[in-house]
């Protein structure tokens, strides 16, 4: 990708966080974390310790953020899913200290049913 390519992606991407709601951020945000994720097992699977740190670490942060951004006072359930990141998040540390492929298959599936379940939020809340 050239450098003015890069450029105008990331003038677009940046365009795009400002603009959105904060249903779409959480959305992007799930979205980025299924895709770290992914990026994580790839690379534990290539035995690439270093991309899968990279991509792992950045996973982490992102579980962090969701944790950091829930409102515990809007919901009944807002515990139970802080649990299942606080979850995530050592597993995600599992999985990138003994690079283990599977225990990264397993967060990789809850982060995509996180990440769809966020989605459908989203349209039903632009929908009505």
């Amino acid at each position: 990708m050239s450098t003015m390519n890069h450029a105008v992606r990331n003038a677009y991407l940046g365009n795009s966080v400002k603009t959105a709601s904060p249903a779409r951020l959480l959305v992007m945000l799930c979205d980025r974390l299924v895709l770290d994720v992914q990026r994580g097992r790839e690379a534990i699977a290539a035995g690439n310790r270093d991309e899968a740190r990279t991509q792992l670490l950045h996973a982490q942060d992102i579980v962090l953020e969701l944790r950091a951004s829930l409102d515990h006072t809007a919901w009944s359930g807002a515990g139970q899913l802080d649990a299942l990141y606080a979850w995530m998040y050592s597993q995600l540390i599992k999985a990138n200290t003994s690079q283990d492929l599977a225990v990264a298959d397993h967060v990789l599936g809850l982060a995509t049913e996180i990440a769809d379940t966020w989605r459908q939020a989203a349209l039903q809340q632009a929908a009505s």
